[in-house]
């Protein structure tokens, strides 16, 4: 019985210690993402009849974190075209993933890359983040609207610093030169973000 209560009390006391640790601020400075707890989808209006959805499995966002003064961090972010995910169900036929990925007349296997210019602040956890986004080689202006969903000094499983953030936007891809079959494949595509960010120096096994 002893040992059974001494076991318990010494989960937790742990169980308290981590949350403790979850609920102190992580730090300032260098993050990354953590692709494991991130993800970006997008989607456009196809046909008028619904909203065709597909994803990016290789975003590489890297966040230089002010936790005293949001709208000094500055973020940039780099996606592998080739690493869309369309879940075409019948890759024996086409390889969709391809040839949306590096096809002249899609992505045409062009670094996709997004830089903030100005962040600004409209509520205690939300914010725009404004950039330049470039694809299929041209750049425009680009804006994202964030929530900041909080830190911790120390996650609990992974005991570094964690930082989350949700986002959402949208742009004309037209605008890019990607105007392929408009207006039966919407011209707006928007994009939705899900990110859990770690120390740029975490090293992932």
């Amino acid at each position: 019985m002893l040992r059974t209560t001494a076991l318990f009390l010494g989960l937790a006391l742990s169980a308290a210690t981590a949350f403790a640790a979850a609920n102190d601020p992580a730090p300032g400075g260098p993050y990354k993402t953590d692709p494991s707890h991130s993800s970006f989808n997008w989607s456009f209006l196809h046909s008028g009849l619904s909203h065709y959805t597909a994803r990016f499995t290789k975003v590489d966002a890297r966040l230089d974190w002010k936790p005293d003064q949001p709208e000094a961090s500055t973020l940039s972010v780099t996606i592998d075209p080739l690493s869309v995910r369309t879940d075409y169900p019948w890759p024996e036929m086409v390889d969709f993933d391809a040839e949306i990925g590096g096809g002249e007349t899609f992505l045409a296997a062009s670094p996709i890359t997004f830089i903030s210019k100005a962040i600004h602040l409209t509520g205690p956890n939300t914010g725009t983040v404004e950039g330049l986004l470039t694809f299929r080689g041209q750049t425009h202006p680009a804006m994202l609207d964030v929530t900041f969903n909080g830190s911790m000094a120390e996650h609990p499983m992974m005991g570094v610093p964690k930082i989350g953030f949700s986002a959402t936007g949208s742009i004309r891809r037209s605008q890019w030169g990607l105007d392929f079959a408009i207006p039966e494949l919407g011209d707006e595509v928007t994009f939705a973000i899900e990110t859990q960010m770690v120390p740029a120096d975490f090293q992932f096994n």
